[in-house]
C-alpha cells in the first residue's frame, strides 16, 4: 500500500476549517493508502482512527498567535516519516507544514500543498501585536513564498486565490479544488422548534449563528453590535457561537445573557439546524466551509463580500451581503429575515441547493484521490 504523509500546523482535536477537512477526507484515503499525520499536540481528546498514524507535538506556549500557538516539532521524527513517504501533502505554512516542504524537496519526494487560506492577508487581519504581525509577516513573504515554489503542486480553493498567489510571484503549478461538504450529513432540521429545543433553547428562540474560530479576522464583533441592535425588538433572540477562541472576545461575548458561546463541538449539525440565520461577518476568507456546511443544513447567509462565498452566493437567491465592519447594515439585513419565515426558507432551500449542485464531499474526495495517483 502507498504511503500518504500528512502534515498540518491544524488538526484535531482544535476544530477548524482545515481539521474539519481532513476528518471528511481522511477515512475515504485511508482505503487506499498507508497514512501518516504530523500534527500539534492540541488540547482535548483526539478521534481514534483506524490504521492511521498520527504524530503529535507539543507547543510553544510562550508565543500566542492569535487564538493558538505554534508548535515545536521533532525535526528528526519529520525526516524519518518523510524518508518512508511516497508522496507529502501539507495544509499550513506554520512549523510543521514549512519543515515537511522542506525535506520533502531535500528527499526528492512529491509534495502537494492545500492552500486553506491567503496567508500574507491572515497575519496582518488576525494578529495584533504589530512587532509578531511584522515578524510573521516577513517569514512568510522569504520563507512561506519560498516554501510553496518547491511544491510539485498547489490545490487552491478559486482561481481568485491562483491569481493572488501569483501576484506573490508563487510560480508552481496550480490547481483548482472546491471543497465538499456531506449533504447527507449536514441536512435541514425537520423540525425547527425541536432542534432548538434539543439544545437546550426555547421553541420559539430567534437564532442568529455562527460556527468557527473566535479570531480577529473572523470579526465577530462587528456580528455583536449588530445583534445588540436587535435586542430590544426581539425579546426572544439569541447569538449562538459555536467555536473556541480569543479570551478577551469570550468574556465580552458571556458577559450578555443572550449570547451563547458554546465551544468546540465535534458534531456541529444541531447547532446548525437550530439557527434561523447564519452570519460570515470574516475579514478574509478562501472558501468558508462553515458557511457551505450551513447552507447544506438550508439555513440562509449573511455575509461579507470576500473570497469564494461572494461566487456562490447570490444576493437575496440564498444569501445576503453586507458591507465588512457594517454593523448598522448587518443588522438591518438581519432584521428582514428574522420577520419574515417565507423567506427565509425560500433562501434555505435555494442555498442547500447550492450546496448540492455544486460542491459535493463525493466529487472532492474522487479529485484528491486522482490528484494523489497522478504523483
Amino acid at each position: 500500500m502507498r504511503k500518504l504523509l500528512i502534515a498540518s500546523d491544524s488538526f484535531l482535536p482544535r476544530w477548524d476549517g482545515i481539521a474539519r477537512f481532513l476528518s471528511d477526507i481522511i477515512p475515504s484515503l485511508s482505503k487506499e493508502y498507508d497514512i501518516t499525520i504530523l500534527a500539534p499536540r492540541f488540547k482535548g481528546n483526539l478521534p481514534e482512527y483506524k490504521n492511521i498514524k498520527i504524530i503529535r507535538f507539543p507547543l510553544l506556549k510562550i508565543i500566542r498567535l492569535g487564538d493558538t500557538y505554534p508548535c515545536i516539532p521533532s525535526i528528526r521524527k519529520i525526516k524519518e516519516n518523510i524518508r518512508e513517504a511516497d508522496i507529502v501533502w501539507t495544509h499550513t505554512l506554520g512549523t510543521i507544514g514549512l519543515a515537511a516542504i522542506k525535506y520533502a524537496k531535500k528527499y526528492n519526494k512529491p509534495v502537494i500543498a492545500s492552500v486553506h487560506s491567503l496567508e500574507g492577508e491572515l497575519i496582518r487581519k488576525a494578529i495584533r501585536n504589530i512587532f509578531k504581525k511584522s515578524l510573521f509577516y516577513f517569514l512568510y513573504k522569504t520563507v512561506g513564498i519560498s516554501s510553496y515554489n518547491k511544491c510539485n503542486l498547489l490545490l487552491i480553493p478559486s482561481k481568485e486565490v491562483g491569481k493572488r498567489l501569483n501576484e506573490a510571484k508563487i510560480k508552481t503549478k496550480k490547481l483548482v479544488l472546491h471543497l465538499g461538504v456531506n449533504t447527507n450529513k449536514f441536512i435541514p432540521s425537520e423540525d425547527k422548534a425541536a432542534s432548538k429545543l434539543k439544545i437546550n433553547l426555547k421553541a420559539h428562540t430567534k437564532v442568529i449563528g455562527f460556527c468557527g474560530r473566535i479570531g480577529r479576522e473572523k470579526n465577530l464583533m462587528t456580528l455583536y453590535k449588530a445583534f445588540q441592535r436587535l435586542e430590544r425588538r426581539y425579546p426572544n433572540i439569541v447569538l449562538l457561537i459555536v467555536g473556541e477562541g480569543l479570551k478577551e472576545q469570550k468574556k465580552i461575548f458571556k458577559k450578555d445573557g443572550k449570547v451563547i458561546v458554546t465551544g468546540s463541538k465535534n458534531d456541529v449539525v444541531p447547532y446548525l439546524q437550530a439557527m434561523d440565520v447564519y452570519v460570515l461577518p470574516s475579514l478574509t476568507e478562501t472558501s468558508s466551509l462553515s458557511t457551505m456546511e450551513a447552507m447544506s443544513c438550508s439555513i440562509p447567509v449573511i455575509t461579507t463580500k470576500i473570497g469564494y462565498p461572494k461566487k456562490y452566493i447570490r444576493e437575496k437567491v440564498n444569501g445576503l451581503f453586507f458591507p465588512i465592519k457594517n454593523d448598522y447594515v448587518l443588522s438591518i439585513k438581519l432584521d428582514s429575515l428574522l420577520k419574515d419565515d417565507n423567506v427565509r426558507k425560500e433562501m434555505g432551500r435555494e442555498a442547500r441547493n447550492t450546496i448540492k449542485g455544486r460542491f459535493s464531499l463525493d466529487k472532492t474526495i474522487k479529485e484528491i484521490k486522482r490528484v494523489l495517483m497522478e504523483y
